[in-house]
């Protein structure tokens, strides 16, 4: 019997539970606590949150103790009706690191050395930069997707300039004969299928679908929520 494939997790912080009061600012959100207290939390994810920040809903926070922070606290998941959703855009980059160094990803398996931020394009920085024995890289950029709707994810949940200059910059790294991956990480549990979101922003969508005549793979997988982890899950399809 084949061992089964590991599943990369990572461990939440101690998590507070509150009731979001609202979202502004796009990095800000007020939190009233379960002892009543308000408090205003870091929000790190710079997109619209559609499907995932209506206020009323159960969020969990963490909390730091760094002294240099202003905000003591960030906002890492919302419970909304059909699935927890992870909220931290921080995460995904993480989730797949481990996920990759515990050959948790079959179609990465073969890399064994990972290097985040490293520079490529123009101007720019990777997300993982991978390596195999002999020396053949593979570039990987990691998005965060939160947006679902009738159990299909979309990525973006706004127009985003940034996510097109990633997809043309994986195009000349595949030109010139190297690895090239999008990785889309779905932070929730109730999607089936992952399609770009042309109804939001159909520039991406046009040059993804360029990108993968152009030798960009596309992977998504889904995550396993709870209280205490965040789990990587399953290979989901997509439809381009």
């Amino acid at each position: 019997m084949q061992p089964a494939t590991p599943k990369a997790q990572l461990e939440w912080p101690k998590l507070r539970a509150g009731t979001l009061i609202r979202r502004y600012k796009r990095f800000l959100a007020d939190v009233k606590l379960r002892n009543g207290h308000l408090v205003t939390a870091h929000c790190p994810n710079s997109g619209s949150m559609k499907t995932c920040s209506e206020p009323g809903r159960t969020v969990y926070l963490s909390r730091s103790d760094n002294p240099r922070r202003r905000l003591k606290y960030t906002w890492e998941m919302i419970a909304m009706p059909g699935s927890l959703v992870g909220t931290n855009t921080n995460t995904p980059n993480r989730l797949v690191r481990e996920a990759i160094l515990q050959r948790a990803i079959p179609p990465l398996a073969v890399y064994e050395t990972v290097r985040a931020e490293a520079p490529y394009g123009l101007h720019s920085r990777v997300d993982l930069l991978l390596t195999d024995a002999k020396g053949e890289r593979c570039y990987v950029e990691v998005k965060n997707c939160t947006l679902a709707e009738n159990r299909v994810a979309y990525f973006p949940d706004a127009v985003t300039a940034r996510g097109l200059k990633h997809l043309k910059e994986l195009q000349e790294t595949a030109r010139q004969g190297h690895g090239a991956v999008i990785f889309f990480l779905i932070q929730r549990m109730d999607a089936d299928t992952f399609r770009p979101a042309d109804h939001i922003d159909p520039a991406f969508g046009r040059e993804l679908r360029r990108a993968v005549r152009n030798g960009v793979t596309v992977l998504a997988y889904d995550v396993i929520l709870d209280l205490r982890s965040i789990r990587l899950n399953r290979r989901v399809p997509y439809e381009l």
